[in-house]
């Protein structure tokens, strides 16, 4: 299978959460990331395209960013997002991150 990523994903072992339209906030595991999307381990993936809110904790933000994200893909072990537009801090906050794995 072709990886047409535009963005390399790295491995990371980090909790969090997501959120389809305004429904209840679901608890997950983030097993990837990158600055254009993570995997997300869930037991309850959200349907391919749908938009879903990312809840995501990062260094030197005071609260979890709220990420903007479309499901890409599923499987039975959870789903791939793409994120959408972020923030100036979110970004930075992210590439930090990015740059300590």
């Amino acid at each position: 299978m072709r990886d047409h990523r535009k963005h390399p994903r790295k491995p990371i072992e980090l909790s969090i959460a997501f959120r389809i339209g305004d429904g209840p906030r679901v608890d997950a595991t983030c097993r990837d990331i990158s600055l254009g999307g993570m995997f997300i381990k869930t037991s309850s993936p959200a349907p391919f395209g749908a938009t879903i809110e990312v809840l995501l904790s990062l260094a030197g933000l005071k609260q979890a960013a709220a990420i903007p994200s479309v499901v890409r893909w599923t499987t039975s072990e959870g789903m791939g997002v793409q994120f959408g537009v972020m923030g100036a801090r979110e970004t930075y906050a992210l590439t930090q991150l990015l740059g300590s794995l």
